[in-house]
């Protein structure tokens, strides 16, 4: 299990000991992406949803994931979230949506799984949103873009 730092040397999983990491502002983004039928991205973007306004709930559902992250992933340590900041963008391309999450907290440890959550949460929530009238969506691309802050420094995608 080297290099994997949620096992201890038997290889039980266990919760990182972040207590002699110093404190540092750390920010994380995550996108990823909702591709839908022509028919549902028509549906979305007119706000003709009949559950409401789909693109708001799901960013205020990608702010509280966000908020939730170390209550759903079992050895992520609960953080002080300063930021969360959730852009759903409508993308006639895929049809579909762009989603961005933007984490940042001043702490000890990074905000990466808070940002995936984030966008996760988002993406779901636009699902169930419009499931009644297109089952077949799909939920792709989710990664970190950028991460910044901390011992390991600045990681941007390429």
């Amino acid at each position: 299990m080297s290099g994997l730092t949620h096992f201890d040397a038997k290889g039980d999983a266990h919760m990182v000991d972040v207590s002699d990491k110093a404190v540092t502002s750390r920010i994380a983004v995550a996108a990823g992406h909702i591709k839908m039928a022509r028919e549902t991205f028509d549906i979305i973007s007119e706000g003709r949803a009949k559950k409401g306004d789909v693109i708001a709930v799901a960013r205020l559902a990608g702010i509280m994931g966000a908020k939730k992250t170390p209550e759903l992933i079992p050895l992520c340590h609960p953080l002080p979230v300063t930021k969360v900041a959730v852009d759903l963008t409508l993308d006639p391309d895929l049809p579909g949506l762009q989603i961005e999450a933007t984490v940042k907290t001043t702490g000890q440890t990074g905000v990466e799984m808070e940002a995936l959550t984030a966008v996760s949460t988002a993406a779901l929530t636009v699902y169930d949103m419009a499931k009644a009238v297109d089952k077949a969506m799909e939920i792709g691309g989710i990664r970190v873009i950028l991460k910044d802050g901390g011992k390991s420094g600045r990681y941007e995608a390429q």
